[in-house]
């Protein structure tokens, strides 16, 4: 396709996001098409973000449109479904959003769309398992958010305790984006350097502890959470449109298991080029297929 053309669906406070996030640096991102089921807040959102292209860093074409324009974009981004509200877990959202994006995909599809399927939505994992069912595209081609948040976090919290700079720390949040995702320890370092090395064990409790509950906390303070997931997704589209090969811990399928969950992967152009064969320890394996089983319940509960 090479048109570096990206839809966004849903602008609500995620998908919004998204857009500031891609007109506010430079991006590979030539043109971002927003589409919403009230159409003129799509549109409003077109013209509040177009307002910024005379002194935005790089020039991106943004109109809002309707589904049948996924036919020559490159990503189409899903945000649209039911929110998540204060105290409801991400799985409790399944049923209602899985029927909201059988339509959705079955229109994208309409449209002759043949690139790649971003998912979002919550709860993601699952969701991104029933976009490539309902979607036909090969697996490489659909790819959700992940743990790319998740990581983030847990980057984050380790450079505040070690007082060094988040991107320095290298290390991952792998299985659902949920409740169950599961702090790769044995893996994080910096500069080579072994975190288990660094933090005393009840450190490390307390900082995958926040990790896989600060979305429920800024959902309590706030009433949902955006700016965060929003510079992750504009991460993961300029990762593939710029072809990089990043290693990024993206949900993809994982065909042992049947589902798809957030794992370090390598993502360019052609969506997940590969899934990393990583070695983690046996606690830690032990974490992952609980976190697995989750995924797999949650999928067998959809009656479709």
């Amino acid at each position: 396709m090479d048109n570096n053309k990206v839809m966004i669906v849903g602008t609500g406070n995620v998908g919004a996001s998204i857009a500031f996030a891609l007109v506010n640096q430079r991006t590979a991102v030539n043109e971002i098409i927003l589409t919403d089921i009230i159409a003129k807040d799509a549109e409003g959102e077109a013209m509040d973000l177009r307002d910024a292209l005379a002194v935005a860093p790089s020039y991106v074409k943004i109109r809002n449109g309707t589904y049948k324009d996924a036919k020559d974009c490159d990503v189409v981004v899903i945000t649209a479904g039911v929110a998540q509200k204060p105290g409801e877990t991400r799985l409790q959202l399944l049923r209602k959003n899985v029927n909201i994006l059988k339509g959705m995909i079955e229109q994208i599809m309409d449209s002759g769309f043949d690139g790649i399927i971003l998912m979002v939505t919550n709860p993601m994992d699952v969701m991104t398992y029933f976009a490539l069912k309902f979607s036909g595209l090969p697996s490489e081609r659909v790819i959700g958010s992940g743990t790319v948040l998740d990581s983030a976090r847990l980057r984050q919290r380790v450079a505040g305790y070690l007082n060094v700079n988040p991107k320095s720390v290298h290390a991952y949040q792998v299985g659902e984006h949920g409740d169950s995702e599961v702090s790769l320890w044995s893996l994080a370092d910096i500069g080579g350097q072994r975190v288990l090395d660094m933090l005393p064990k009840e450190s490390l409790e307390q900082i995958s502890e926040f990790v896989q509950h600060e979305a429920y906390d800024i959902i309590e303070k706030k009433g949902a959470t955006y700016y965060g997931i929003a510079t992750c997704v504009a991460q993961i589209l300029n990762c593939i449109l710029n072809d990089e090969m990043r290693v990024l811990p993206v949900s993809s399928y994982d065909g042992f298991s049947g589902t798809c969950f957030g794992w370090p992967s390598v993502v360019g152009r052609k969506g997940v080029m590969r899934r990393l064969d990583v070695k983690i320890s046996e606690q830690e394996g032990i974490s992952l297929q609980k976190s697995i089983n989750v995924l797999q319940k949650a999928i067998k509960s959809v009656k479709m």
